[in-house]
């Protein structure tokens, strides 16, 4: 078991490599694709009602999971979080980078799309720190998918954070335990031009550079404005 860990943790260590070519405004316009995506799918998205009440939106897109006997998965996506008075809109994008393994006889490579919806302050507040585990730090659970939320199982409705996965055109909840998110300092520098956390670009109204502009633009079409807590 030792072994195996110690694999996974190297795969994850050469999956940046993967990303190299890819500029932090790129993958703002892939997430604005994804969410996009999410609330345009009928009866087989994420439901209206969880965006509209979120405390914040994480938006992965094209997790790299990749394995032979030992698998890892590794991502750079964004957060963002309601902002001012009543929670009115949205804030600048913070960059975030998921990464995680698993053990077991498995061989092959895909890629999914990731959101998260932090449906509470708590969630909120995980979002802020070096490194968290879901599942572990914050209580995770696969989110319902469909219209209508009387599905909700008691996991999902006592869960800080609700998890789904875009495979195939079709988004389903996914399982994320264990999983870790942490700033992507790389990619917030890229960004702003100078070296910014996440807690500031998430709680001090501190503007979106114009490379979110669309993702930005996206989520606030596609979600009601959240007036209190």
């Amino acid at each position: 078991m030792k072994i195996f860990s110690l694999v996974a943790a190297g795969v994850i260590a050469m999956a940046p490599a993967m990303f190299a070519d890819e500029s932090a405004a790129n993958r703002l316009n892939d997430a604005a694709d994804v969410v996009h995506s999410m609330m345009h799918m009928d009866d087989k998205g994420v439901p209206q009602d969880l965006i509209d009440q979120a405390q914040c939106v994480v938006v992965v897109p094209g997790v790299k999971k990749a394995g032979f006997i030992v698998g890892a998965k590794f991502g750079r996506g964004y957060a963002v979080c309601r902002k001012g008075e009543g929670r009115m809109g949205w804030s600048a994008p913070a960059a975030m980078r998921i990464e995680g393994g698993s053990v077991g006889f498995q061989i092959g490579a895909s890629e999914q799309d990731v959101i998260l919806i932090v449906k509470n302050k708590s969630g909120e507040q995980k979002l802020l720190e070096d490194k968290f585990t879901l599942g572990g730090d914050a209580s995770v659970a696969g989110g319902p998918v469909g219209r209508d939320l009387s599905a909700q199982t008691d996991a999902q409705m006592h869960a800080e954070i609700l998890s789904y996965s875009r495979s195939r055109g079709l988004f389903a909840g996914i399982s994320l335990e264990g999983a870790t998110l942490r700033p992507d300092h790389e990619a917030d520098k890229e960004l702003y031009g100078r070296d910014v956390t996440n807690r500031e670009i998430l709680e001090t109204g501190i503007p979106a550079p114009a490379a979110a502009a669309r993702f930005e633009g996206v989520l606030n079409r596609n979600s009601m404005h959240k007036q209190g807590d």
